[in-house]
């Protein structure tokens, strides 16, 4: 939807995070005079200034109930279309900030979607583009929310958007240059259970991409080449490269687009090097006690702790795993840890239990299965992991479950992690 749509609309706002308070803040310099809704279940701390008059809040549980009253609803991707679905009507648009952006962005848009390693290859897109001097922003999920540069960019900026399928879902424009990664289940509680509509979100990314636009894809991930294999894009298939540092196996996209962007290989291969790998993603964070400790907090399904387990290798020997339960199968990794050198399982709940039993299920006779702990706390499970863990042996967080049943998200479960095994670490 374009901008000079929203002047005569009446606008909601809904959901009021970092995200939520990048589109007030565009819209309040683009529309100074006009009244502008916001809807969130918490509770609001922004400070509204001068503009306070021109705001109307809805807080509270009853949030939902007052979309009603707003012709053009701007939503968070967070918040699940399902759950706004009883309180709307068909006259109603949906639209969210990544759309409003697609529309105006005058610069070049590189989008980044997959179910994991997102994040890392972003990153280093944009550090090959960086490193050829080029106007390149990190944006979406791992950067800065986008509005707040429409104002300030031109044709000559470059955008390295990282994009998940809450964001990708009924987006009805695709970037110049899109890399698709992967696809594994993941956050079917958002899509109602239907994996069906989680892969049909992250396929936005090419569905309307023409002739003169680029989709560098896996080869390797048969669902991501079914999409490709539609795509009207020019089309560049690659495969992850395998290795001990997570952020060489995301080179691949990296370079092609370097290659695109017509960058020597040297200045390339030079910006990989030198790329410093993201926090909470294969880790190392430390060694104590004879121990080393790496935090794989982000990987949040189970193939990204089967990675990790494939990268680490046999001097894995304990893994601290487990958490939110959106009812992924477990079938995979219980059979990678029965086929590991792991000994020690620390689990936390709700599906450290399903991972138990999964591993029961694939062990023989004559191989049981690694020894099993449960912990409620990060605390409780670091202290196991120094019980249980020889020295010159790995212990990894790799929970291959989301955190919010225990922890704020991801980064809370993995600071904990390297603060309480650097603690423990260093008692004598």
């Amino acid at each position: 939807m374009h901008l000079n749509e929203l002047g005569s609309k009446k606008i909601l706002i809904l959901g009021f995070a970092r995200e939520g308070q990048d589109t007030l803040l565009f819209l309040r310099r683009k529309f100074p005079k006009k009244i502008i809704g916001i809807a969130d279940q918490e509770e609001l701390s922004f400070n509204f200034g001068s503009s306070r008059n021109k705001v109307k809040v809805h807080t509270g549980k009853n949030y939902l109930k007052t979309l009603k009253r707003y012709d053009i609803i701007i939503k968070s991707p967070g918040i699940s279309p399902r759950v706004i679905a009883p309180f709307i009507t068909k006259k109603q648009v949906i639209i969210s900030q990544t759309e409003i952006f697609f529309e105006e962005c005058q610069g070049t848009i590189i989008g980044v979607t997959g179910t994991k390693g997102k994040s890392t290859t972003s990153s280093l897109i944009y550090q090959v583009l960086k490193s050829r001097g080029l106007k390149v922003h990190l944006v979406g999920n791992i950067g800065e929310p986008v509005l707040q540069f429409l104002e300030k960019t031109g044709p000559n900026d470059i955008f390295v958007y990282e994009l998940s399928s809450f964001q990708l879902t009924n987006l009805k424009k695709s970037p110049h240059i899109a890399v698709f990664l992967n696809v594994y289940p993941e956050h079917l509680d958002y899509y109602g259970g239907k994996f069906e509509d989680y892969t049909n979100a992250k396929a936005n990314i090419t569905k309307y991409q023409t002739q003169t636009d680029f989709l560098i894809y896996n080869a390797k991930d048969s669902l991501v080449a079914k999409i490709a294999k539609g795509s009207k894009a020019q089309k560049i298939p690659f495969t992850p490269k395998k290795d001990k540092n997570p952020w060489i196996t995301s080179s691949e996209p990296a370079i092609l687009i370097g290659k695109l962007f017509g960058i020597p290989q040297k200045k390339i291969q030079q910006a990989i090097r030198n790329f410093k790998p993201l926090p909470h993603r294969l880790e190392r964070v430390g060694e104590w006690k004879g121990i080393t400790f790496y935090n794989d907090s982000l990987a949040t399904i189970p193939e990204a702790t089967c990675a990790a387990l494939d990268l680490l290798g046999p001097k894995v020997h304990t893994l601290i795993a487990g958490g939110f339960d959106r009812g992924l199968t477990f079938r995979k990794l219980g059979k990678k840890i029965q086929k590991s050198s792991i000994k020690t399982l620390i689990l936390f709940p709700t599906t450290g239990e399903k991972i138990a039993s999964s591993i029961r299920k694939s062990a023989s006779s004559a191989d049981g299965p690694p020894q099993c702990f449960f912990a409620k706390t990060m605390e409780e499970a670091i202290r196991l992991s120094y019980s249980h863990t020889p020295k010159g042996k790995i212990c990894l967080l790799s929970p291959a479950a989301s955190s919010f049943n225990m922890f704020k998200d991801y980064k809370d479960r993995g600071e904990q992690f390297t603060k309480l095994a650097k603690r423990y670490g260093e008692k004598t």
